[in-house]
């Protein structure tokens, strides 16, 4: 088997690159996804706050500057190649010295604390990041960066429904769990949807809907109808952008599903507020006798 190489060096220059796009610049659908619900929109101060949200976005990439002040903690999802072998040190530091390099450079605000209870102290550099690693077969490395404000975080729930809660106990976990959040995720928000797994996948394969593109749907024809479904219902509950009330409170929702067990059905519902951030990228190995 040939063995393909990329040096720590290159993870981290690629993961500080990757980090201050996704805090800079809004990926194409979401600006897409915006300029449609500014259209739709049929309250005149809900259409103005899509104005403003919209104008913020151009003026950020204009001015290379953090879209929202909340940079959130730096989520990382990274696929490794089977066949790579990283040189000059480890790679989840690797990954860790990118974010590291991206908040000094860009000045973007750090926002981990070390302890979550008592100390609460700042660790300066927005680290450490959550790291998602997914073996893959080949011999590069691709590398996601999804920078997560707190505010939405924040408004995130699981359930662990039943089986027999079906297709309404799903739909109804998600419309309820905006509807509960109100204003505090920063409406419009993109709702993503995890069915299966367990209580500790379900979150994860939440978090992974979000990174669909807005606008697509899922293949499976009955996941499709049932994103557009709570989508529709999400919009009906009326809270609008910034929560002054309007037509269009949700830009769009995704839903990932997992095998589970035959005895249960966990729902998690992950929430993200209209700033979608997050940018990908790719390192190709090379063999390692070059």
């Amino acid at each position: 088997m040939k063995i393909y190489k990329i040096t720590a060096e290159e993870i981290a220059e690629k993961v500080r690159e990757l980090a201050l796009a996704a805090n800079m610049y809004l990926p194409e659908d979401v600006k897409s996804s915006l300029a449609a619900a500014r259209a739709a929109e049929k309250m005149l101060q809900a259409r103005a706050v899509y104005e403003e949200i919209i104008k913020n976005a151009e003026l950020a990439a204009e001015k290379y500057m953090p879209i929202c002040q909340d940079c959130g903690m730096a989520v990382i999802f990274a696929e490794f190649g089977q066949d790579l072998f990283v040189e000059g040190g480890g790679a989840s530091d690797a990954l860790n010295e990118g974010v590291r390099r991206a908040y000094a450079d860009g000045y973007l605000r750090k926002s981990v604390v070390s302890d979550p209870l008592f100390a609460r102290k700042n660790s300066g550099d927005n680290t450490p990041a959550v790291i998602h690693w997914r073996v893959v077969p080949g011999h590069s490395l691709k590398i996601t960066v999804a920078p997560k404000g707190m505010g939405s975080e924040n408004m995130s729930r699981i359930f662990m429904l039943k089986p027999a809660d079906g297709v309404e106990g799903v739909v109804n976990a998600a419309v309820e769990t905006v509807r509960a959040a109100g204003s505090n995720p920063c409406p419009p928000v993109v709702i993503g949807v995890g069915i299966g797994g367990n209580f500790e996948t379900a979150p994860l394969a939440a978090k992974e809907a979000l990174l669909v593109p807005c606008g697509k749907r899922n293949p499976v024809g009955f996941y499709a109808e049932m994103e557009e479904r709570i989508l529709n219902e999400a919009n009906r509950l009326g809270i609008g952008p910034a929560g002054i009330g309007g037509s269009v409170t949700a830009l769009d929702a995704h839903i990932v599903a997992r095998p589970t067990h035959i005895a249960g059905m966990p729902v998690a519902v992950n929430l993200c507020c209209h700033a979608l951030r997050h940018a990908s990228g790719r390192i190709e190995g090379r063999p390692c006798n070059e």
